[in-house]
């Protein structure tokens, strides 16, 4: 099993490397079927979402990577999935203290689909406690000679890492706005550059190309 936070770090141009963990390996692993995927956070208003194309054969570890990507989430903190009840996240030492979750890096998103739409919940950060809701739909063939996952398109920047939650987040956006706000100037050098309205999309048009290439390409009938 690979280390809880394998995959994601920011290098000079502000972007993601994909390292070659299992689950960037299993992205395209030999299946013609694709979805589409909506992530919101949950709790934002205006809402805060994204949109993308993944291939059903991805594991839910993988999902989970996907996620951090285009919400511009670091992958440091815990993070588990809920399907119909049942947990899903990376198996941990009894030592942590932490329920046993079923091993994300062995169910694949086709295992826990339903025929037209399925919800699935997914939690990043049990501290600031970030709640996604994921809708899937339009299971399909992929379009040949395409890459997946494939980014379609979303709405405002996610928040910044360990900002204290939706509370702190809408806290930080208030002093920011409010040059009269008395923590104006210190959050803004602390959040120096961060602007909710603009998503990196090169940085995730980017990462989800590494992500697929080191995964296969993507075809439309099985390899």
């Amino acid at each position: 099993m690979d280390t809880p936070y394998p995959i994601l770090a920011a290098d000079s141009a502000s972007h993601y490397t994909v390292s070659m963990s299992k689950a960037a390996r299993t992205t395209n692993d030999g299946v013609d079927e694709i979805a589409t995927v909506r992530i919101d956070l949950v709790y934002t208003d205006p809402p805060i979402w994204r949109q993308v194309e993944v291939p059903t054969a991805m594991t839910l570890e993988t999902l989970h990577y996907v996620v951090q990507i285009v919400m511009g989430w670091s992958n440091c903190h815990l993070w588990e999935f809920t399907i119909a009840k049942t947990r899903y996240g990376l198996p941990m030492d009894d030592d942590f203290g932490l329920e046993s979750v079923v091993d994300a890096g062995e169910v694949r998103l086709r295992d826990v689909l339903r025929p037209r739409k399925t919800r699935i919940d997914y939690m990043y950060d049990f501290g600031d406690s970030w709640e996604h809701r994921l809708t899937v739909t339009a299971i399909r063939p992929g379009e040949a000679d395409m890459s997946y996952p494939r980014y379609l398109g979303g709405e405002y920047a996610g928040p910044p890492e360990d900002c204290g939650g939706i509370p702190g987040f809408y806290e930080i956006l208030d002093a920011l706005a409010d040059s009269d706000h008395p923590d104006h100037d210190e959050i803004s050098e602390t959040f120096e550059g961060y602007d909710p309205q603009v998503i990196d999309e090169p940085a995730i048009q980017k990462a989800l190309g590494r992500m697929a290439s080191r995964g296969g390409k993507k075809r439309a009938k099985p390899t």
